[in-house]
């Protein structure tokens, strides 16, 4: 019985899709016609300019066919289109995007099957209100007229207790088993043509990754060199320069003690400079406090370092990957940076969570918002540094505030 209840709620929930779907059919002849028209007018500056507008028209309907689907199938329906920019660019890249055909075959397709199995399953469900009516009204039918039930007249009481229970019955079983595979049918067929072909996503996300591959390869790059320079500049001159001191008070400790010993605590002065700049460097690199503490301990010192009143929250964020800490790690660290020197902020707050083998860090503040990625290099270093890991960066920032950085940072 619970069984039969469940196809039941199936059936039900299918047959809305399906009406649902009926009710796109007037909206895709509309969308039909004016993309023609403008098409036809094409020839002219004013086809030009509808035919974009028309075809962002086309979109929503089958955005709304997308979603619906995507409900249905319970997984995602997407697709990609291609960039515009300029009035006869936008003309000619909206007829060269293959999704631009796709949306337009699928307007044409559906008014078939639109109507055709939405129809289907309405029929089914009349064939079962019509079994549920019978006993009330068969006897009032002249008796030349008798009704037809599959082959079988009903004109006797004896009928309508023992066939019209067996065919509803049937009817009932056909229709619970029909009706969701009609959905179904709809759902795949919308899925098929709307749906970005799996060829070109994966061509996209080869060009994807070795784009973050590159823009990885060159951040480490830019690292290293950074790195050496420190190094260079830094610690091995002053390495040298211990080392000259070392060499002239080994020479001057005969013939004048004094200079030596003054020389020697130089050096050592200049020893525990370059330990503090190789520990510097070193930070750079791996933050020591992310192996002692972890994440949420190293967030918790960035916060209490900051110049700005930050809270954190962290609970339920575990030892990750060193790498993915440590990437975690410099985008709050940067991203704290970029509000203590130019938000303008009273307070700010760090939230980290893992939910699904994803890291998900939101730094938000209050400040005056309208943050510009083309004014510095922090931002685009967060989403470069994301990048790398097949994550992703989102900056809302209306002027005004407040601001917030949500970075996306796969675990596994």
């Amino acid at each position: 019985m619970e069984g039969i209840v469940r196809r039941a709620r199936l059936a039900a929930r299918a047959t809305v899709h399906l009406l649902l779907s009926l009710l796109l059919v007037p909206l895709c002849v509309l969308a039909l016609v004016q993309f023609l028209l403008s098409l036809v007018l094409s020839v002219t500056f004013v086809g030009l300019l509808l035919l974009p507008v028309t075809t962002r028209a086309n979109r929503a309907v089958t955005g709304l066919a997308r979603r619906l689907a995507s409900r249905w199938l319970g997984r995602p329906v997407t697709a990609q289109y291609g960039p515009r920019s300029g009035l006869l660019n936008r003309a000619l890249q909206t007829l060269n995007d293959p999704m631009t055909w796709r949306d337009i075959s699928w307007l044409a397709l559906h008014l078939v099957a639109g109507v055709v199995l939405p129809v289907l399953a309405l029929a089914l469900w009349g064939a079962l209100g019509f079994d549920l009516g019978l006993p009330f009204w068969w006897w009032a039918v002249p008796a030349e007229h008798a009704v037809n039930l599959s082959g079988i007249h009903i004109d006797s009481w004896f009928k309508v207790i023992t066939v019209v229970p067996v065919h509803f019955a049937a009817f009932t079983a056909i229709a619970l088993w029909a009706i969701p595979l009609l959905a179904t049918a709809d759902a795949h067929l919308s899925r098929m043509v709307l749906a970005t072909p799996e060829r070109v996503r994966l061509a996209e996300r080869v060009a994807e990754l070795t784009e973050t591959r590159a823009a990885a390869l060159d951040a480490h790059g830019a690292e290293l060199r950074r790195i050496e320079r420190d190094l260079h500049d830094g610690a091995q001159a002053r390495l040298v320069s211990i080392a000259m001191r070392l060499g002239i008070a080994e020479r001057m400790m005969a013939s004048d003690p004094a200079k030596a010993a003054e020389l020697v605590s130089e050096a050592r002065r200049s020893t525990e400079e370059t330990m503090t700049e190789l520990r510097g460097i070193i930070r750079g690199m791996y933050p020591p406090i992310l192996a002692d503490r972890g994440l949420p301990g190293a967030v918790a010192a960035l916060a209490a370092g900051c110049p700005v009143s930050v809270t954190t929250a962290t609970d339920g964020v575990d030892r990750l990957p060193a790498a993915v800490e440590a990437a975690a790690y410099f985008v709050v660290a940067e991203a704290l940076t970029n509000v203590a020197k130019h938000s303008g902020a009273s307070s700010a707050s760090v939230q980290l969570s893992e939910t699904d083998g994803r890291l998900t860090v939101v730094v938000t503040d209050d400040g005056r918002g309208a943050a510009d990625e083309t004014a510095g290099t922090g931002l685009k270093g967060i989403r470069r540094r994301a990048a790398a890991f097949d994550g992703g960066a989102q900056l809302s920032s209306p002027p005004g505030g407040p601001t917030t950085l949500t970075v996306e940072l796969p675990c596994r």
